[in-house]
Parts: C-alpha cells; structure tokens; sequence
C-alpha cells in the first residue's frame, strides 16, 4: 500500500484497465483457438472476468488505503452540504467556537500556572524550605535557621536564601536618580537557579561574608536600559545610594524570576548570629535520588538540632519541611482555576447540546436523502460516517475560530483585570499559544465534533426506511424519538445554566460584600509613595526620624495636603509580625503570651487614615527616641488579650527572645485604635500593635531599611494624583534627591487587593452569561420548531374550534415543563456544586437564599420568553393555509 498510488489514481486506473484490456484480448484469443466464434469468445472471456469496475475497485483498494480516499470523499461531500445551508453552518460553528474558546482560555492560563514546568534547569528538584507547626506551614527565614538549613549537605545539591527586593534602592550617580529593585541573595543562589552569566560572574564566598565589599550583578534589562548593552561595564562602578557597588556580572536574558530584579546584591549574613527576625526566604535543589518525602524525614533530625541550639526558639510542635517551589509560586491559584475550567467545560456542554438540537433538526429535514441513499446501497454504518464527518468539519472550524478568539480574549482580560494570578507575566505576557495549547484545541475540537454529531447521526441513520420515502415534507421530524432526544438536550442546557448562573450570582454577591466592607480607615483622597532608605545615613533610628520630620515639613506646605505621615506598610497589603509579653503576666508553657502584627509609624498615621482613637491617646511628635517606650494596640488585641482588663495599664514587652536586633525595654500601652483591615477586605482585623518610628531600635532599624521600604502617605483636599509632581519634588528636596516609587492611591490599592474576586467574578459571570443566552436560543430553537413541525395538527385544533389562547397555552406549557425540569435539575446539581465555591466567598454562604431563589426566577422567565414568541406565532396559523401545507 502507497500513499503515492492514491495521489496518482488517475494514472494508475488508465494502466490498470490497459492491463485488463490486454488479459481480456488474449483470453478471447484463447477462446477463439478453442473453436468458438468471435462474439462467444468475447462473452465467455467478460464471464470470466467478471465486471471491470468492480474489479478495478477490489484492485485499487487492495494496492492503495481506502480508508483515506473515503475520508476525502465524505470530507469533500460535507463540505458541499455544509455550503448549501451557510446560515446553518456559521451559527452551529459560532456556537462552538464560544464553548471552544472558553475553555482554550482558561487552559491557556493553567497551563502557563499549573502545567509548564519552572525556566529553571531540573525544576522538579527545587524546593522551598518552610516552617510547620498547629497553624499550618508557612515559608521565611532567619539565620540561624539558614545555617542549620544550609548544613543539610546529605539531601541538598545547593541552598539559598532570597528576598524579594521589597526596600528597593537608588541607583544614583547620574542626572536622573531612579528606584531599581535590587534583590538580596547568598552566593550559591545562581548556582541554584543556573541562572545563565552573559558577562564577568558571580558573587564569590568572601564577598557573600560579613565585610565582603559592595558588589553587584546586574540583570539583562538593567544592563541593555541603563548601560546599552555594553560588555565593558563589568568591573566598573554603579553608584547606590551615595555608595559606589563594583559590577561583578551580568545575568543572561532568559533568567526569569516571579519577583522582577533589577541587580542582585549579596546577603552578606553573619552565620553566627542570633537574630531571629525573619524577612527572607530559602530554595534548595534536591540531591539526586532524594525525593521530599526523605528531605522532610531528614529536617525532622534538624528541627531538634535547632531546639537543642537555640532554646525556646522552636516549638515543641514545630518544625521543618520542603514543599515543591512550583507548588508555593502557585499557591491557592490551582484551586480558582480548576473551578473555571470546570464552568467552561459547562458552556462547551450546552454549546455541545445546542449543535446537537440543530444538527437534529437538520437530520429530521434530510430523511429522505438519507432513506434514498440507504436505498441505493449506503449502509448505516457509512451514513453515520459522513454525518459524523460533517460534525468534525463544524468542531473543527468552531476550534480554529475558538482558539483566536480564546487566545485575544485571555489576552484582553489578564492585561484588564489580571486577578493576581501568578507566573502569568506582566498583562498576561508568559501566556502564549505553544503545542500544549494546540494539541488541547484541537483534542477538544475532535472530541466536541463526536459528542454533538453521534446522537444525531445515529438517530438520523436510524430511520425506517419506507416510512421515511412514503412521510410527507411538513410532518418529518415529528416522530417520538428524535423529539424526546431534543428535550432531554434542551432539559440539560437549562439545568448546565442555572449551575453557573448561581455559581456567577454567588461570586457577584462575594464582590459586592467585599466592597460594602469597612477596611477601618478612609481610602479617599489619599496618596502613598515608596521609599527606598538604605543608604549609610539612615541605618540608625535618628536619621530615620529627621527625615521624616524634614519630609513632612515640606510636604504639608505643599498647597491641597492636609495630613502626612510615614510608616512601614501599608494596609491591606500585610505587613509585619512580632510575638510579645505582657509584662507580670505567666505565659505557661507558652514562649510568649502571643504574637500580633507590628507596624511602626510616624505619630499622623491615624490621623492620615482617620482611624479612631478608642481609649487613652495618640502619639504625638515627641514620642521620639529620648521618651518613654510607647506602644499603641488595636481593638482586636485588646478584646482578645484584655477581655475584660484595661490594656492601658500594663506594659508590653515586644520580640522577646527574639535577638539582639529587637533588644529594648518593655513599652508602656498608652492607646487603643479601632480596627483595620490590614491583611485584606476578606480577613478578619487581627490583633496589632503600632509603635512611634523614632523609638525603633537602631539595630531594627538597619534590618528594616535593607527588607522594606518607607511608606509615605498623605491626605489631600482634592484629587491625590494632581498633586503627585509636587509631592514627589518636595520629598527630594527633604531627602536630599532620593525618588519615590509605586505611586498609588489608597483607593486603587483596594481595587488590587479585590483583583481576584474580581477576576473570578467576571469569567463566570461571561460564561453563566454566555449559558443562559444558548439556554434560551435552545428552548426557543425547539418550541419554534415544533410549532413549524405541528403547522397542520394546529391549523386542525383552530378548524375544529380551538381558541388562540388554547393554542398558545399549549405551546408555553409545552415548553415550560422542559424548562422547569431543566430547573429542578439543576438547583439539584448547584446545590452539591456549589461547595467547590466556598473558598472563594466571602459573607455568603454556598447555599445563599438569595441565589438559589432569584436564579432560577431569572432563568424561569428567560425561558417564558424565549417560548412565548413561538407560542404567539403558533397563534397566527391560518386554518386554510396550514390544511394545504406540504
């Protein structure tokens, strides 16, 4: 067999017949020396032949692949029906192409998250150590911790720590002073990552030690950005805050990290230190044949070498583990995307259920071509094939449509409403269309074509076949069985709606809770600028403080600020934790009497947010270094420490045992504030404790300036980002020119922190969309025609005396019952659906009242409507008219 022969058929066929023309002439030849007469001879010898065509046939198929010239002829024959109904063909493909290209989307987006592996070489063996204990696991580092880590040479290649470059510094030395993202890591970090080194090298041991000297490597965009790509600027000098850093390196272009870094500096830590603040992180790469389950085995044994070290510093409870570095980078995306592939996958159904009806009701209207061609010999198995291949023709142009569409689409709306989704790039830019998602377009194409071509093309091949010759034009269609199976199609789209319709109806009341929430402090008009303080001067508390006064100074001159104030965070965006001690209070077996956010701040900062003072007093500007050590708590704290004591007469002791970083005497409680929503909308006010900037230990105050920038904030009179040029001078000429960053309002602050909800809400808000509309073009498509397929039976009802109301009754009633079904089934169906969506709600529960009510009003009356126009048409049938159709 040869693909060639079928290529070439025309030819073969004509060498062919010239071979049977030649063994036919000596076979009459034969027969004439055997004594039969010419015209004898010619008949015995076709006899023998048999018929040429036939065997012309048997031969080709036998010498070439069938199966290839059937799939051509039935792909050519579904073409050319297809192009004979063209209104047909371009609503079933556009329908499919909606089902298609939702799901190619949301694919798209999981396997840009969940199914392409890290850019780094042996992704699967990274892994991100993280601390255990009764309230769940948790990543961070200190150094200690680190240096227990790093001496687990028997399960890891490679161990680093990072941070996430949060402080920023200033890249100055040049007319245009800017804010440059500049991540702290320890010298194996690159080894770990491979990061490719397009010029000079990496950090050394000696320069990743105490006193290593200022180093730097740059990134690939920094270097092209700031440098122009040029490969002599290793072993020159940058300037970074007033210091000069010697360029060591330069990163290639395809090393990619999830947290943008403009440079990377050394850590430079102290291994002998007992600090025990944690502000960084640590990746290590799995030893060949060391699998997590044996690296967490082995952490255990490390756990007690740190209790055994560093008493009181771990819980006996607490301890070490590993978690795949993929599997944090994700986090609690996998959940919300596996949830919206399932909802697509309930639009592709009904889009399926829709073709399906429509590809019935085209068979009912072909059943006579099909009964003629059964009776010329086609036999079921072949017409199932040719219908089942105008199916496939459908999905597939549905699933090239749906694949452009789907892949704009993710496009538009990661670049309009990313929803925090990691590793999809900035504007959704690491989603792209690769094989993954071609080979799953086109799968699902396949697969589509298949699920709504077969029922038809069964039901259709199915037919009797003089019945179906001797049945008139106008009543085909009407039998029992191609009926029940468009209800049942349309029951299925009405149930598939009303599951993502209360599914959209639960994420939108999620939405709009989250927005009614109180954060516990006005968003308004207020404007927040980033930063970057580690340069030398402000690694001591007192330079700190004097430029804030200094800043402040200036910005309230500026004209429309009323209020500014400084701190460390930002609300709804974390911050912070410390443990504390209530002094004279037993803490049992505990290491602390509890732990609680931490935020220090400039003495304005409730007055900037008008957050209230609920008992004793606020800070004022004298709460500096040389005052008492104050502390003020939140509500949350005091009602869960104090219940029913008065906090203001006890002192606090903060970070005890914590090192000598956060060494200092116990605070006086000297107020409490209401409560605000720093860790989210959707999180409960935890307990807090905020403390005056200027009586921050200098210590503290050194590790801060390297992990954190400092937050500016400031209340305006009028619009926030009017004043922004004004602000921004004022802090430059108050600092001496450093620049600020990530200048943002308050209230777009809020609106990133919801871009999850937000997210989630708007896909299944489209797709409950999208099901409710193709569940009512399906009951309107089936009521409309049965009223077209029932013209005689009704123009009979009104000859015999029936009223138009009957008529149309019957029609609504009809209809109704399929949609009410659909109703049932699907409140059922949501009902036990609907628990996957309860970790996206927040102050809704999954069996809301409301959703479960309203929706199925809504879907009920959509489908009033879409029966009401096929029933007021059956109305206006003429009974003279409809007694002569045919």
């Amino acid at each position: 067999m040869s693909l060639r022969r079928f290529v070439h058929r025309k030819k073969k066929d004509a060498d062919l017949a010239e071979e049977m023309e030649s063994h036919l002439a000596h076979e009459v030849e034969a027969n004439i020396g055997r004594g039969l007469s010419p015209e004898e001879a010619g008949r015995q010898a076709r006899l023998k032949f048999g018929n040429p065509d036939s065997i012309r046939e048997s031969v080709w198929r036998y010498r070439s692949l069938p199966w290839i010239e059937d799939a051509w002829r039935d792909l050519r024959f579904a073409l050319r029906s297809l192009a004979k109904v063209p209104g047909f063909t371009a609503i079933a493909i556009l329908v499919i192409a909606v089902g298609i290209g939702a799901n190619t989307a949301v694919f798209s987006v999981i396997n840009t998250v969940l199914l392409r592996p890290l850019t780094y070489p042996e992704p699967q063996s990274l892994v991100l150590l993280m601390n255990t204990g009764p309230q769940g696991t948790f990543p961070g580092a200190n150094v200690p911790k680190f240096n227990i880590w790093h001496q687990q040479s028997s399960i890891f290649q490679f161990v680093a720590g990072y941070d996430t470059g949060g402080a920023g510094l200033n890249l100055t030395g040049g007319t245009d002073p800017e804010q440059v993202q500049g991540v702290h890591v320890t010298s194996d970090y690159f080894r770990l990552f491979g990061a490719p080194i397009l010029a000079g090298r990496t950090f050394s041991p000696a320069e990743d030690s105490p006193h290593g000297g200022h180093v730097v490597v740059l990134s690939y965009a920094l270097w092209k950005r700031r440098f122009g790509g040029d490969p002599n600027v290793v072993g020159t000098n940058i300037h970074m805050d007033g210091q000069p850093y010697l360029i060591v390196g330069v990163v290639g272009r395809g090393f990619v990290t999830e947290s943008p870094a403009d440079l990377w500096l050394p850590f430079q830590f102290d291994l002998t230190s007992q600090d025990m603040a944690h502000y960084f992180f640590t990746a290590a790469r799995l030893r060949p044949g060391i699998t997590p389950q044996m690296a967490n085995a082995q952490l255990k044994l490390a756990a007690d070498q740190y209790r055994r070290t560093y008493p009181g510093a771990l819980g006996p409870q607490d301890g070490f583990s590993v978690t795949s570095l993929q599997e944090v980078m994700v986090g609690d995306a996998r959940t919300s995307l596996l949830v919206l592939l399932g909802a697509v996958t309930f639009v592709l159904l009904i889009a399926c259920a829709n073709v399906a009806n429509l590809l019935l009701i085209r068979a009912t209207a072909r059943k006579r071509e099909l009964a003629t061609r059964s009776a010329l010999g086609a036999g079921r198995g072949h017409i199932i094939r040719q219908l089942l291949t105008e199916s496939l023709v459908i999905s597939l142009s549905g699933g090239f449509l749906g694949l452009i569409l789907g892949m704009l689409g993710v496009r538009l709306l990661l670049a309009v409403s990313p929803g925090s989704i990691p590793r999809v790039g900035e504007d959704g830019s690491a989603v792209i269309l690769d094989l993954n998602v071609l080979l799953f377009t086109f799968g699902v194409s396949v697969l589509t074509g298949i699920l709504f071509g077969l029922i038809p093309a069964i039901s259709a091949s199915g037919s009797n076949l003089a019945a179906a010759l001797n049945e008139s034009s106008s009543r085909s269609g009407v039998g029992f069985r191609s009926g029940k199976i468009r209800s049942i199609l349309v029951i299925s789209e009405m149930a598939l709606a009303l599951v993502l319709v209360i599914g959209a109806a639960l994420l939108i009341r999620t939405f709009m809770k989250l927005q009614a929430v109180d954060p516990g402090f006005d968003t308004h008009k207020v404007v927040t600028m980033a930063m970057s303080i580690s340069g030398e001067r402000f690694q001591n508390t007192a330079g700190v403080a004097q430029m804030i006064r200094d800043g402040a100074e200036r910005l309230n001159t500026v004209p429309g600020v009323t209020t500014t104030a400084a701190a460390c965070c930002l609300p709804l965006q974390g911050g912070f934790g410390l443990p504390f001690d209530i002094v004279g209070r037993p803490n049992g077996n505990n290491p602390s009497t509890g732990g609680g956010g931490y935020l220090p701040v400039s003495w304005s900062y409730f007055d900037v947010f008008r957050v209230p003072i609920l008992r004793g007093r606020n800070f004022t500007v004298h709460d500096d270094g040389a005052a008492p050590g104050v502390v003020i708590i939140n509500e949350a704290m005091a009602k869960q420490y104090w219940p029913d004591g008065d906090p203001l007469k006890d002192r606090m002791q903060i970070a005890p045992n914590a090192g000598p970083v956060f060494a200092e005497p116990p605070r006086q409680i000297i107020g409490v504030v209401g409560n605000t929503r720093d860790g989210g909308l959707n999180r409960d006010p935890a307990p807090t404790m905020y403390i005056p900037v200027a009586q921050m230990p200098d210590k503290e105050t050194a590790l801060n300036s390297r992990i954190a920038p400092l937050w500016w904030i400031v209340r305006t009179r009028v619009e926030p980002h009017t004043l922004v040029k004004s602000l921004t001078a004022a802090l430059r000429d108050a600092s001496g020119g450093l620049p600020v960053a990530h200048i943002r309002t308050m209230d777009e602050i809020v609106v990133v922190t919801t871009s999850r909800e937000r997210f989630n809400m708007l896909l299944l808000t489209i797709f409950g969309s999208s099901a409710l509309l193709m569940a009512a073009i399906g009951i309107y498509g089936l009521m409309a025609y049965s009223v077209q397929q029932r013209t005689q039976e009704l123009g009979v009802r009104m000859a015999l005396g029936a009223q138009a109301s009957n008529i149309r009754n019957m029609v609504i009633r009809q209809g109704m019952v399929l949609a009410i079904i659909g109703v049932v089934l699907g409140i059922g169906g949501a009902l036990w659906l609907t628990r996957f969506l309860a970790s996206f709600l927040f102050g809704v529960q999954a069996l809301d009242p409301l959703a479960f009510v309203a929706t199925p009003v809504l879907l009920t009356a959509v489908a009033l409507l879409a029966v009401w126009i096929p029933a007021r048409r059956a109305t206006r049938v003429s009974p003279m008219i409809a007694l002569r159709f045919e």
